[in-house]
């Protein structure tokens, strides 16, 4: 795995005992106990990582282990070798085959982006409050 361009890289030999903050894209594959704030900006738990944290990013990529719960804005992708531990709020969930997870999943999304997503039918039905399947029971 190999960091994106642009990103600020922790190495595996690092150990990080504290609150970890900052508004740029991080790659890390160290060891961390503590919370991570990354609030507009992407975090990548690269395969060596051992996190036990609580973490508050826009978009999450997990290829290692990571303990305690997860807060995004965006984009949670955990990948084949990935483990969790720990609960996940988030706009959009990805979970590759193998990849493990234990804890609650949220997903949530804005009310007006359900509503211009959804196809006609749903949201007219949803503005009337008619059925969306009409009865054929006479």
């Amino acid at each position: 795995m190999k960091p994106a361009e642009g990103s600020t890289v922790i190495g595996k030999s690092v150990v990080i005992r504290g609150d970890l903050s900052g508004n740029e894209d991080l790659y890390l594959d160290g060891d961390i106990e503590g919370t991570i704030t990354l609030a507009d900006s992407q975090l990548t738990v690269g395969p060596n990582a051992r996190i036990r944290a609580d973490v508050s990013v826009r978009d999450l990529v997990v290829f290692g282990h990571l303990t305690g719960n997860v807060q995004a804005t965006g984009r949670v992708d955990l990948r084949q070798s990935a483990v969790v531990n720990g609960d996940i709020l988030a706009g959009r969930l990805s979970v590759e085959e193998s990849a493990v997870l234990k804890g609650r999943v949220e997903l949530k999304g804005s009310a007006e982006g359900k509503l211009t997503s959804a196809p006609a039918a749903t949201a007219e039905a949803a503005r009337t409050g008619a059925p969306l399947f009409p009865s054929t029971q006479a």
